[in-house]
């Protein structure tokens, strides 16, 4: 129930928090009562979009350098990474329990026996709840989602589709070798199978209107998604939207533009929707622009600011 003051919907009472969006932290303090935190994992995997499958080369904003971790040398287990992770969060962010969080590139793109054998090393660590697994739409076969269904039976589970846009010239021009259909079709398979599903989207996408992204939005805020992900666009040295942006063929969105863009978003999701992110950050050794990512607090914080100033929240213009 939301709370009611003079006939008027304000913050629904659920979120439990002080924020004027479902934040990630409060939706899951609210299952579990603790804090939960995300341990971030690089398992190897590469992505379809890269080895000739879907297409080549990757998106024209991906670097392709894979995580941090796998720049330093060879991965350590999904065992060790987990424990690493849950010393630091236990000791810095006093952290209950935790999500495995399969991170990088295509988490879902290997033979089902190679997945359930991963997945299986995550969940039997102790005070791991469930997972959290990052994919593409066109990388979620029946085997995969009935195995996910199979641990969404007694685990938390969600699935994380990387979208960007739902208009299929953008798809196009980032080179996601998908469609929208593809993701449509994703969404109906995974739906009522017990996974929690979590969509990321970029705001500032070259050619993209204000309109085409909040199309984007209310085509989401109408599907069963229980979480989204937003994205601001990063140009990289060395990709090839890196390129364009350093050789003066597109420009990046202005802070300001970026915080008003996502508070119009937010007012047209479902309040029940979780917000995973509202912004993003890259690697400083290859960061080129713009040059506000690279404050994310102080994003945050503008975002807050200006639904203040607004006196609006998430869910404020759903279904209006």
């Amino acid at each position: 129930m939301s709370e009611i003051n003079q006939g008027l919907i304000l913050r629904p009472a659920f979120w439990n928090n002080s924020k004027r969006y479902y934040d990630l932290k409060s939706f899951w303090r609210n299952q579990f009562g603790c804090k939960v935190y995300k341990l971030p994992i690089d398992a190897g995997f590469t992505c379809p979009n890269r080895d000739g499958q879907a297409a080549v080369g990757g998106c024209i904003y991906c670097d392709g350098r894979g995580s941090k971790l796998r720049q330093a040398g060879p991965l350590p287990s999904v065992t060790e990474q987990i424990r690493k992770g849950m010393a630091y969060y236990t000791v810095h962010r006093q952290a209950g329990k935790f999500i495995a969080y399969f991170q990088t590139f295509t988490n879902t793109y290997g033979n089902i026996e190679h997945l359930k054998n991963l997945y299986d090393e995550a969940l039997d660590q102790p005070d791991v709840l469930g997972l959290s697994i990052g994919t593409r739409p066109d990388c979620v076969p029946a085997a995969v989602l009935d195995l996910l269904e199979y641990y969404a039976k007694t685990r938390h589970i969600w699935l994380e589709l990387g979208l960007q846009s739902i208009h299929d010239r953008t798809l196009t021009l980032l080179n996601r070798g998908h469609s929208r259909e593809t993701f449509l079709d994703a969404v109906s398979r995974i739906q009522g199978r017990g996974i929690h599903l979590c969509v990321h989207i970029i705001v500032g996408l070259p050619g993209e209107t204000h309109e085409d992204i909040l199309e984007t939005a209310r085509i989401l805020a109408g599907l069963p998604i229980q979480g989204i992900k937003i994205h601001s666009l990063l140009a990289l040295q060395g990709t090839e939207l890196g390129s364009l942006y350093e050789s003066g063929a597109i420009s990046m969105i202005s802070k300001e533009e970026y915080v008003t863009t996502v508070c119009d978003i937010l007012e047209i999701l479902p309040p029940e929707m979780v917000i995973q992110r509202l912004t993003a950050d890259g690697y400083k050794d290859i960061f080129l622009g713009p040059a506000w990512a690279v404050n994310k607090m102080g994003v945050l914080n503008n975002i807050d600011g200006e639904l203040k100033r607004r006196q609006t929240w998430q869910g404020f213009r759903y279904g209006k």
